[in-house]
């Protein structure tokens, strides 16, 4: 059975979607690492406004190294979401082995200022062949 790809959660009304990509095209040889692309998709849901602060990766290789990643903002934003609006971007990852995990959460403050943490679902990144 072939692993899910993407991922989907949602926490407060703050659903997180989550589509990963290999780029074939782009392949750091002499660095030994493939690329991956993921796009992110931020949905209010919820009834309040809400504010993304910051974010909170876990990535693990096929090896089983395991790297954080933490940081203000997404991609060079703070987005702010009223009430039924949503924010993508697109990011990428570089991995030594041909597959891993990425999960994580997004740190939001809600209308009253209270923050949470919104869960970013675990995902795979896998190294897909070329069809011929």
């Amino acid at each position: 059975m072939k692993p899910k790809k993407g991922s989907e959660c949602v926490t407060r009304g703050v659903r997180i979607t989550v589509m990963p990509e290999f780029i074939p095209e782009i392949y750091h040889g002499r660095k030994g690492k493939n690329l991956f692309s993921y796009l992110v998709t931020i949905s209010n849901e919820s009834n309040e406004l809400v504010r993304l602060l910051s974010r909170h990766w876990i990535i693990i290789d096929a090896d089983g190294r395991k790297e954080i990643v933490d940081g203000s903002g997404v991609a060079g934003h703070k987005p702010e979401l009223r009430p039924g609006t949503s924010f993508t971007y697109s990011s990428y990852c570089p991995l030594g082995t041909e597959w891993g995990t990425m999960e994580g959460f997004f740190t939001m403050a809600g209308g009253d200022g209270e923050e949470f943490e919104a869960k970013i679902g675990r995902f795979y990144l896998v190294k897909e062949e070329p069809r011929e």
